[in-house]
């Protein structure tokens, strides 16, 4: 049950070089974050045309109740399912304020939930799940013991519906793994199988006069020496998306242009090589795909 997160934390200590370079599969890939899967014909040409194979969908987030224990929000529903070939990855946002102490029973709580979904949504096929939390110096013990109990529960064997010879050797899911926000690259490695960078709001929201938010290279560049050296297996997220806000009144567009995104991808693939393997875009969307002409989705996913 332990076994892989054993593993990796060996990995961690004594194997840096050989596991910085084994990466992962040339993979392309997209986030979805909306609360209904509900795909147009923009959204599914985009998917063919650019081969993707995953989707690394939200299907809900868990929020601080005010009882003071983790409660799930904003779930996901079904409308639709996704083109056959391509992988569905539940992906689940935990604030990070969830994080600040212990609370028994909540990584079985959170897997039996996206099993639940999965088995009335019929959603087949599933072998990996996905944390997102913001987690700080603070938090980051809380949450890493957090995920090692969510490993656990994924390597519990499938119950039901099947011969027990098969219950016993059948994880429910084999793959967990985490995002990695630019500061988080200067502590110590999850213990997961791999982590997706998010490369997207670096930057201060309240110097937007100065620097975009949402993408900045000059916000990138301080973190970029942590990357040879980080001993997890990584993918990259790359941002595609309009950030709005009305600030007094006004109404603030943060876009990125095209040249920026690639800009600041070629500066993170010149650190570390292999993160030009699999890569995602954040998010799937309508609106997205026509902000950004057909050659700069090739260049930003081109291996």
């Amino acid at each position: 049950m332990l076994t892989r997160i054993f593993i990796f934390a060996m990995v961690a200590m004594l194997a840096v070089g050989c596991s910085r370079e084994r990466e992962l599969a040339d993979v392309n890939a997209v986030y979805y974050w909306r609360t209904d899967l509900r795909l147009d014909s923009t959204e599914r040409a985009f998917l063919q045309q650019h081969h993707i194979k995953k989707v690394y969908c939200r299907y809900f987030d868990v929020v601080m109740g005010d009882d003071g224990e983790p409660k799930p929000n904003a779930t996901m529903t079904f409308s639709d399912t996704l083109p056959d070939g391509i992988d569905m990855v539940p992906t689940v946002y935990i604030t990070e304020d969830c994080m600040h102490k212990p609370h028994k029973g909540l990584a079985e709580k959170l897997v039996k939930r996206i099993l639940q979904m999965n088995e009335t949504n019929d959603i087949r096929g599933v072998s990996e799940i996905q944390i997102d939390c913001d987690y700080t110096a603070r938090s980051r013990q809380t949450y890493y013991d957090f995920l090692t109990a969510v490993a656990n529960s994924c390597d519990t064997p499938v119950a039901g519906g099947q011969s027990p010879s098969a219950s016993r050797s059948t994880p429910r899911f084999s793959l967990l793994s985490a995002t990695i926000r630019l500061h988080q690259l200067q502590m110590p490695a999850p213990p997961v199988d791999y982590g997706v960078l998010m490369v997207y709001n670096t930057g201060d929201p309240r110097r937007f006069m100065e620097r975009n938010p949402v993408l900045d290279l000059r916000d990138v560049k301080p973190y970029l020496r942590h990357l040879s050296g980080y001993a997890l297996p990584l993918a990259a997220a790359y941002p595609v998306y309009q950030w709005v806000r009305h600030i007094h009144g006004v109404r603030v567009e943060h876009t990125v242009d095209a040249d920026d995104i690639l800009r600041v991808k070629q500066a993170v693939e010149h650190e570390r090589p292999a993160l030009r393997q699999t890569i995602l875009t954040y998010h799937l969307d309508k609106e997205n795909i026509n902000r950004y002409d057909t050659k700069t989705y090739e260049e930003i996913y081109r291996h």
